[in-house]
């Protein structure tokens, strides 16, 4: 089953630590972040982000999530690989379900989805799933 899906989620923690810095600006830092998924998915994600910040307002991020929750009727958990930007106090990422990653009623769940975001910690995520039939 091959479904278009419709999602939103809002962070409900986020924890940046720095790794190194670097003498002429940007820096390398680590993100722990927390949130809920509300729509066609519904749960919640656990999401660690490493980052390179070119400067205050430009970054580019790659983490991987761990998402817990229901979708189309189905409990179960997945990882999803992030790779994206910040820029203009817009965050843009691509997903990708890391293949083999799927657990429970969601096990063989494949696919790839993206969000675009202001900087206020809730984007409107649409999503590209299949499901294996029962």
């Amino acid at each position: 089953m091959s479904t278009k899906a419709q999602t939103s989620f809002r962070i409900q923690s986020w924890d940046e630590k720095p790794i190194q810095e670097f003498a002429g600006g940007g820096k390398i830092v680590s993100a722990h972040v927390t949130q809920q998924y509300e729509g066609d998915l519904a749960g919640n994600g656990v999401v660690e982000y490493l980052m390179y910040y070119v400067d205050d307002k430009n970054a580019i991020f790659t983490g991987y999530e761990t998402i817990e929750g229901e979708f189309a009727g189905r409990a179960g958990a997945f990882v999803i690989r992030h790779d994206g930007s910040y820029a203009g106090n817009v965050a843009n990422s691509e997903w990708s379900v890391v293949p083999g990653s799927a657990t429970g009623e969601l096990a063989g769940l494949a696919g790839v989805g993206s969000f675009s975001a202001g900087h206020g910690g809730q984007a409107e995520v649409t999503l590209n799933l299949t499901l294996e039939a029962d």
